[in-house]
């Protein structure tokens, strides 16, 4: 069996994602940027990283921490811990970055991102959509994309515990 290695690479911190923002927009590469708890990766996840993947030349994802997690959506989750979901994540080919952020917005991530694409399931209108208006301030573009109907993790929670 092959021993596979997870890509600790494409985790950054917030620091190392602003220094290689900065060279990413010397070498004039757009970069897109989304967010969310990832906690069971499904087809809804992939459909809506590969939109956002195809606006930009690199995609950083933000996922909430385990604690974060927990304020956002109860004490029973997440289902997978910080560092299972951001090595699942950095091992897709579509996605070039992973942070783990502690906050329960993604606010200050954005701004040391800065994408030129902001990027969010179709389930917010852009008035809900945290920094969209600070993207929008430096001449980004926020974009919502479509959602799977009926595809969600608390979706595949409530299968699972009904089965």
């Amino acid at each position: 069996m092959k021993n596979i290695e997870f890509p600790k690479t494409k985790i950054y911190t917030t620091r190392q994602i602003g220094f290689l923002r900065e060279i990413w927009r010397l070498q004039g590469k757009k970069v897109a940027f989304t967010n969310g708890c990832f906690d069971i990766l499904h087809i809804g996840h992939i459909a809506s990283l590969s939109k956002a993947a195809e606006k930009a030349d690199i995609l950083i994802v933000g996922i909430n921490s385990d604690d974060s997690t927990r304020r956002l959506k109860g004490a029973e989750r997440p289902i997978n811990g910080q560092n299972e979901r951001a090595a699942m994540l950095a091992n897709l080919l579509i996605v070039d970055g992973v942070l783990v952020f502690e906050e329960d917005t993604p606010l200050e991530l954005i701004k040391a991102v800065k994408p030129d694409f902001l990027i969010k399931g179709g389930d917010y209108t852009i008035d809900q959509i945290v920094g969209a208006k600070e993207v929008q301030s430096w001449g980004g573009e926020v974009v919502i994309n479509e959602i799977i109907p009926g595809v969600s993790t608390t979706n595949l929670i409530d299968k699972i515990q009904h089965l």
